[in-house]
């Protein structure tokens, strides 16, 4: 959107957001509770605290001030119905304000920082923001009572106002916001029944897509603003390396180039404009001294993570006796694979910084804002509070952005440029010092008895551990993180073993991508759940529904998923259907993939049914488009997704050696949404996580193949190949 609010958000982060006031004009400022429910429970009896907030204009406009972060996924309208239900104004009043950055303030209620991932933004904020615009909605009916000196309870709202009808009389909001804002906030406010919800579980058009189609929106690549100067970097390609030698004199020379920043382990081009300083790098020519890592290679990391899962890792659950399942009834082995991946979101990263005597102000796009921000005073050594965060929506996030190396070397180059300079990574500076997802290696073993139940399951997942670089050595070896999806099964398995092998890389820095650990542990398990099927002869539908007793849900969403799309029917000679049960993020989606494989082994997607039982939907429509691009963005890196490593370095660089899904190859894609009373699920990474699975079944439905390593080897599916 074109302005959300940056001259506010500005002035609300140098007071950082700790008291509530007036507005010059007479407005109204409320505040949120610190501490909140979870969405299945009722509303807590908390302190309401002034520090997230409505602001309700003179005009009755409501700015709602919006905790978490906007990278495409629709949190802006969605939030923004939750508040403006509750307040009962109308949707077209509403405009929504990125939040500053602050963890005390805008952490997700439940517990934890302000931030935006793991598929957490409704199922954090569902009851919490409906209580903000419940209690608002009170402090305005107070105020109105009072004005009038009747009793509240005679009063009620609609579409912005608050109307008295035994006397024939109302107010709009902003003729009581300043009086209301006076009066404390109701520590309890009763939320509104489900029948009396006019927005919420509504598909309402995004807020932001008029302006994104009309070229007003703002990303932090978009900052501009005279005396910005323009700057591009490469750090080391290897990880560790250093800084051997820079041609500064030939980069000098370059029309537009301004200044050559030179550091231990990066180098960075200021300019007028990113040209000249993208040219201005090319003939700096930087030579690097790679350090420890200028040998290490994909065949040397992929060893080294098969040499470790093959020995016994750190258990993290232990049940029944699986052991005992696997000795004594039909025993099937396997071991499934997945490739390190990038982010490769469509805005490479970016940040803008000025950095002054003491203070440093910046400008861009964050998953985390106040952990950018901490980065930045961290790195200059300052208070965080002498640092001004300007919040712009994301073009991609995917995880990428809960890392904060983008502000930090920014910020490092903006130290030594007198000025603001926005510093802007090419794609391939983007795609070659990624934080990767790491490459996973599963081996697991199950047991199934003459009844045709599974008895025993054990799942080890080797891999790098995300939470060890974030965090620091695992307590007792256990990486819960990169186990989740394998800890906790829908499946009714009372005997099972769930171990983690640490393989750190070395060569690679791993960290959070879309989906998180359930995009490798539920690829794995379901596809032994169909290698399974297929050694007891069942049909894979019925063999997972013979085993959901414990989860009706998931079961009745499989059931639906499988009646939608005609499964069991017919299909042409190497054409097939695959399934995926899953329940991941506190969602249940079950998912059917029908593909073609062609002699040459090339897959092509026909469609793709899914049914999700998310809970509360707050909009329907974000809710299937966000499946629908999770499952895109999960089968795009299941087909093509892979990095490697050749003496220390990436060697992918751009779109055309890291392939992307065309549009021409997309499938058409079923979303199909149960209507539920349960607790809000999670949404932005279920798709992406059962994309693959459904997928990769449905090729060995297709061809008799079972893939066992990502991304698809296609010479595996040609005809007529040789083992």
């Amino acid at each position: 959107m074109a302005a959300l609010g940056k001259t506010d958000s500005k002035d609300l982060s140098r007071r950082n957001f700790l008291t509530v006031s007036l507005a010059a004009s007479g407005g109204m400022l409320l505040g949120f509770p610190l501490s909140g429910a979870r969405a299945d429970t009722q509303p807590a009896k908390y302190v309401l605290r002034p520090e997230a907030f409505i602001r309700i204009d003179p005009d009755s406009h409501v700015t709602l001030i919006i905790p978490q972060q906007e990278m495409g996924q629709g949190v802006y309208t969605s939030l923004s119905q939750l508040l403006a239900d509750e307040l009962d104004v109308g949707f077209d009043r509403v405009t929504p304000e990125p939040a500053p950055p602050s963890d005390a303030i805008y952490g997700q209620p439940a517990g934890g920082g302000q931030g935006t991932g793991g598929s957490t933004s409704i199922r954090a904020f569902y009851t919490a923001l409906r209580q903000v615009g419940a209690s608002a909605r009170a402090m305005l009916v107070q105020a109105a009572a009072q004005q009038w000196q009747v009793d509240p309870a005679t009063l009620r709202t609609e579409n912005g106002q608050v109307i008295d009808d035994a006397h024939n009389r109302k107010l709009d909001y902003g003729a009581l916001a300043s009086s209301a804002a006076k009066l404390p906030a109701p520590q309890n406010p009763k939320l509104k029944a489900d029948k009396d919800l006019k927005l919420i579980g509504k598909s309402l058009k995004r807020l932001d897509t008029p302006d994104k189609v009309n070229g007003k929106a703002q990303f932090g690549i978009d900052v501009r603003f005279p005396g910005l100067k323009v700057a591009t970097l490469m750090a080391s390609p290897a990880v560790g390396g250093k800084v051997a030698g820079v041609d500064q004199d030939a980069a000098m020379k370059v029309n537009g180039v301004r200044q050559v920043v030179v550091l231990n382990d990066l180098v960075a081009v200021v300019g007028d404009h990113f040209w000249a300083a993208r040219k201005g790098l090319s003939a700096l020519n930087p030579q690097w001294n790679d350090g420890s890592n200028a040998t290490r290679s994909s065949e040397q990391i992929m060893g080294e993570l098969q040499t470790i899962a093959a020995k016994k890792g750190a258990v993290a659950k232990h049940e029944g006796d699986p052991d005992k399942g696997l000795t004594q009834d039909t025993r099937v082995d396997a071991i499934y694979q997945v490739a390190f991946l990038a982010h490769a979101p469509m805005e490479p990263m970016n940040f803008t910084v000025h950095v002054t005597p003491g203070a440093c102000e910046m400008w861009g796009g964050s998953q985390v804002q106040a952990s950018a921000q901490a980065a930045a005073a961290k790195t200059l050594g300052i208070p965080q509070d002498k640092v001004t965060f300007h919040n712009y929506m994301l073009g991609g996030g995917f995880g990428r952005r809960l890392d904060t190396d983008m502000v930090e070397k920014a910020v490092r180059i903006a130290q030594k440029v007198d000025g603001p300079v926005k510093v802007i990574w090419t794609r391939e500076e983007d795609m070659r010092q990624d934080m990767y997802r790491p490459a996973y290696r599963n081996v697991m073993s199950a047991a199934i008895n003459s009844q045709g139940k599974i008895t025993a399951w054990t799942h080890r997942v080797a891999g790098g551990s995300v939470m060890v670089r974030m965090f620091g050595p695992l307590k007792n070896g256990v990486d819960e993180d990169a186990l989740d999806g394998a800890m906790d099964t829908p499946y009714d398995i009372a005997d099972r073993r769930i171990e983690y092998a640490e393989a750190e890389p070395r060569a690679l820095r791993v960290g959070w991508w879309r989906g998180v650990a359930p995009n490798n542990t539920v690829f794995a398990g379901e596809s032994l759940m169909d290698e399974l099927a297929k050694k007891t002869g069942q049909d894979p539908v019925a063999f997972r529904l013979a085993h959901l007793n414990k989860s009706p849900r998931l079961k009745h969403a499989l059931e639906t998923a499988a009646k939608l799309s005609g499964w069991g029917g017919i299909l042409p000679a190497r054409q097939g259907r695959g399934v995926c049960a899953q329940f991941a993020f506190g969602t249940y989606i079950a998912t059917v993939a029908e593909v073609a494989v062609d002699d040459d082994g090339q897959v092509h997607l026909k469609r793709i049914t899914s049914v999700v039982d998310a809970g509360r939907v707050v909009n329907p429509d974000t809710l299937a488009a966000q499946v629908q691009g999770g499952l895109i963005f999960g089968i795009t890196a299941a087909l093509y997704g892979n990095i490697t490593v050749k003496n220390g370095r990436i060697e992918q660089a751009n779109f055309n050696d890291y392939r992307m899904l065309r549009i021409n190859e997309a499938p058409v894609i079923d979303v199909h949404i149960v209507k539920s009373s349960e607790a809000p699920g999670g949404i932005g990474e279920p798709g992406c996580t059962a994309g693959p699975p459904s997928v990769i079944n449905a090729i060995a439905a297709a061809t008799g193949v079972r893939i066992r390593q990502l991304p698809v080897d296609r010479s595996l599916l040609a005809v007529g190949r040789t083992a």
